[in-house]
């Protein structure tokens, strides 16, 4: 089990390599096997992650014409992330590598919800509103399709997340990090995105 193994590598670490390095202060010592691989995962993914964040940036800048607005719907990924990390705490299941790919795809759906907004607050501007109306008629226009989405996403993932068989514990992270990512983001991105727009 991935997490029983990280759970005893952390503790080793924690417990353990302190007391043998004070006493054999001559020794080092490497992590191999399972904890080594799942480390060059993660450093693999962090390097993806970053990638197709300048991806999106580059997308969303020619798309708006505006590097500014890419920066603003670029504001949603700490959001996305915090809100993953609270679905783990809630659910009580460590956050992992599974995790962090969770993430990935739920960056994706509130960086979609960012640009749906966006995108019509930048119409009601050309229309010749004021930015303040713009921004509350954005919100308000866009705020069904993107509950709609929501509560499907989370209904949809929600039996995944319950399910107790053994394949099913290698996709709960994931389903977790979309899930409550896209549940408390959304609620989020709806009161945080309009002010900061």
């Amino acid at each position: 089990d991935a997490e029983l193994s990280s759970q005893v590598n952390s503790q080793i670490e924690r417990d353990l390599i302190p007391k043998l390095a004070t006493m054999f202060p001559s020794v080092k010592h490497q992590i191999k096997g399972q904890a080594e691989r799942a480390a060059d995962s993660g450093m693999r993914l962090g390097i993806a992650f970053l990638i197709s964040i300048v991806l999106i940036m580059m997308t969303i800048s020619l798309n708006f014409k505006s590097f500014y607005q890419s920066r603003l719907i670029l504001m949603v990924v700490p959001v996305g992330i915090f809100s993953a990390l609270l679905g783990h705490g809630i659910v009580g299941k460590p956050f992992s590598v599974l995790s962090v790919w969770g993430v990935v795809a739920l960056v994706g759906i509130l960086v979609n919800d960012a640009v749906v907004m966006l995108d019509q607050y930048n119409k009601n501007l050309d229309k010749g509103m004021e930015i303040k109306e713009a921004v509350l008629k954005a919100g308000k226009s866009r705020f069904r399709a993107i509950i709609l989405t929501t509560i499907t996403t989370v209904a949809g993932l929600y039996p995944l997340i319950l399910e107790k068989s053994f394949q099913s514990q290698f996709l709960i992270p994931m389903a977790i990090s979309v899930a409550y990512g896209v549940l408390f983001g959304t609620i989020i991105l709806l009161i945080y995105f309009p002010p900061l727009i």
